[in-house]
């Protein structure tokens, strides 16, 4: 039974019904391209069947590397940025919570990001709250030489080999890295890391689901086989390519016609703090996937109730160039009771007895009806409950929804040359070999 249910009501005012008609050719077009892999970027679409076709064998390698380091460490710290990262985050903070660090009991392991930031004060303060604790290092990267994960492995390097002296520090390295080639998979081999595979055919943003986001998950005390079975039951769920039978399909039209009407700002948003990255790690599979050739919905975010009291006046009567996807979960994992004192001084005598997941529930739906009153129109991914299973049906909704989304917009939606930008920049800046015609137009420009 599926755990999401999609709801497009808040549609009512902004798109009619036979809009949805008038694009399902193209919508089923764009789907069959995706699957038969017929489109641009078909190399990098592994992650369609990859949960399904997961088994104890090829999830034993990361099960290994996770027994080892609850075994030995208290702290375990993930090196990686953008796709490296960003989806364990959100899936440790969906399944265990955002104070996972400060709830483990007995042999449960902390899990900290690095090198996802440039910041010498971040790396320094990380380096403080590990202290004395025993740590293992996850070091993620295809090639090794992405700058600030390799930074950051540096120093996390030379800090396990002054604590546990070469030969105890390669023990307590794993790389998940290219199977084969690139800077990090050849120190691997030359020092005997254990080594994970980043599979050839899944891309950054695409990764969560394999050894990428799975060891952090593992580590963390997640069931990892339940999460690639919710993924691999949604693979059966959305794999009609009938936009009226398929909520993922359904959601990337909605969003294109929405585009055509001049919407072209979506903003994810969630009623629960242990969603923020579940926001994070959709901004990167979205921008990176649709924003090219001058094209694109633009992915932004908003944690409610929080951004009510910020964003909110914008939201409701700013330019009526967005809409909002709404992601809610029926049954929380906990509950309170709004305590009850007797008196009216703070004026929530009219809320005692109420639970307060009732009370954020019925501010949700409050929330939606002024929105679309205000001209914003608003999507709802409602899931049933926040767990493993759960998880890997929404990271499968809006992988597939974008997969088809770029097909839609007549773009590859797989690449990201504009991500090379910066980096040439930011290289030539510095003065990296290789760059020296480069550097000197920047230099030149700066003056």
């Amino acid at each position: 039974m599926a755990a999401i249910h999609f709801d497009s009501n808040g549609l009512e005012n902004f798109i009619a019904d036979n809009e949805l008609d008038e694009i399902k050719d193209q919508v089923r077009f764009a789907h069959q391209t995706l699957v038969n892999k017929t489109g641009a970027g078909a190399d990098f679409t592994d992650w369609f069947h990859w949960a399904s076709s997961q088994d104890q064998a090829s999830l034993a390698p990361i099960h290994q590397a996770a027994d080892a380091i609850k075994k030995n460490s208290k702290v375990l710290v993930v090196i990686g940025i953008g796709g490296s990262y960003l989806g364990s985050r959100m899936a440790i903070d969906f399944l265990k919570s955002p104070w996972h660090n400060e709830l483990v009991q007995g042999d449960e392991v902390k899990v900290y990001f690095a090198g996802n930031a440039m910041s010498p004060m971040a790396l320094d303060e990380l380096d403080r709250v590990i202290g004395d604790q025993d740590f293992s290092v996850n070091v993620i990267s295809k090639s090794g030489t992405t700058t600030e994960p390799a930074v950051a492995f540096r120093f996390f390097k030379q800090r396990l080999v002054a604590k546990y002296g070469e030969e105890g520090a390669k023990k307590r390295i794993v790389a998940t890295t290219d199977a084969k080639k690139g800077a990090l998979k050849n120190e691997a081999t030359a020092e005997g890391y254990q080594t994970l595979v980043i599979p050839d055919g899944i891309g950054g943003r695409f990764s969560v689901l394999s050894a990428v986001g799975l060891l952090p998950m593992a580590v963390a005390g997640v069931n990892i086989e339940n999460v690639l079975a919710g993924a691999a039951a949604a693979e059966k769920t959305y794999s009609s390519d009938d936009v009226h039978d398929n909520p993922a399909l359904a959601y990337a039209a909605y969003r294109r016609i929405l585009y055509d009407k001049g919407y072209t700002t979506e903003i994810l948003a969630n009623w629960e703090p242990s969603l923020q990255y579940l926001s994070e790690w959709w901004k990167q599979l979205m921008g990176e996937s649709e924003g090219k050739n001058q094209k694109g919905i633009y992915p932004s975010s908003a944690n409610y109730s929080t951004d009510l009291h910020s964003l909110g006046q914008y939201i409701q009567e700013g330019r009526r160039d967005l809409f909002e996807t709404v992601v809610r979960i029926d049954h929380s994992k906990h509950d309170l009771p709004i305590p009850k004192t007797g008196n009216n001084e703070d004026g929530l005598l009219y809320l005692e007895g109420k639970s307060l997941e009732e009370v954020n529930k019925t501010a949700a739906t409050g929330v939606v009806l002024a929105h679309v009153d205000g001209g914003v129109p608003n999507l709802a991914v409602f899931l049933d409950r926040q767990d493993e299973a759960g998880l890997g049906e929404l990271i499968y909704f809006f992988e597939l929804a974008v997969g088809v989304s770029g097909y839609l917009f007549n773009i590859n939606p797989f690449n990201q040359p504009g991500v090379e930008a910066y980096k040439t920049a930011m290289f030539a800046l510095l003065d990296k070999p290789g760059y020296e015609e480069q550097s000197q137009v920047y230099h030149d420009r700066l003056k």
